[in-house]
């Protein structure tokens, strides 16, 4: 169990840390790892570990949101108390921006968005964690980064544009 928590450790929290917020991503990872512990006996292997790990994941952060009433907006969630690491200020700022444009998003956007562009995972393990079909994983990953290009404002999605 040791060796699973160190394995996972990072990325549950770095999931929920952008889905809940810095204020409440260690509470939601230690809710995750206590499911994971209770469930691992019952776990089938119908998907990949990482998969059922990352579903918990998911399905706990949209809960806690769900509790505390704030399934849309995160709010001020103290996302500057982590130290970042050394940037150029040109960065630093964009990576506030991006930080800022993410607590935004309603819950099941930034949970796609987190998935797929941040964590690097496929459409298909996307819906395997999100339980959902994969049109429905790509036809949110679409709405979720129209509305961040919203969110950015024009300018930044002019630079991005010529960065590719």
């Amino acid at each position: 169990m040791e060796m699973l928590y160190h394995q996972y450790k990072r990325r549950v929290f770095g999931m929920s840390h952008r889905i809940v917020g810095a204020s409440d991503a260690e509470e939601v990872a230690q809710e995750v790892f206590v499911r994971v512990f209770r469930g691992l006996a019952a776990f089938r292997g119908d998907s990949a570990l990482s998969t059922w790990i990352y579903r918990l994941t998911v399905n706990a952060a949209l809960s806690h949101l769900a509790r505390r009433g704030r399934r849309h907006e995160v709010g001020d969630d103290g996302l500057t108390e982590l130290p970042a690491p050394p940037v150029t200020e040109r960065d630093s700022a964009l990576a506030a921006r991006i930080e800022t444009a993410l607590a935004q998003l309603p819950a099941g956007y930034r949970a796609i968005l987190v998935l797929h562009d941040v964590e690097g995972l496929s459409h298909e393990e996307c819906a395997a964690i999100l339980e959902c079909r994969i049109g429905t994983c790509k036809s949110q990953l679409h709405k979720a980064r129209a509305r961040m290009r919203e969110l950015l404002g024009p300018g930044l999605a002019a630079r991005a544009g010529n960065a590719g």
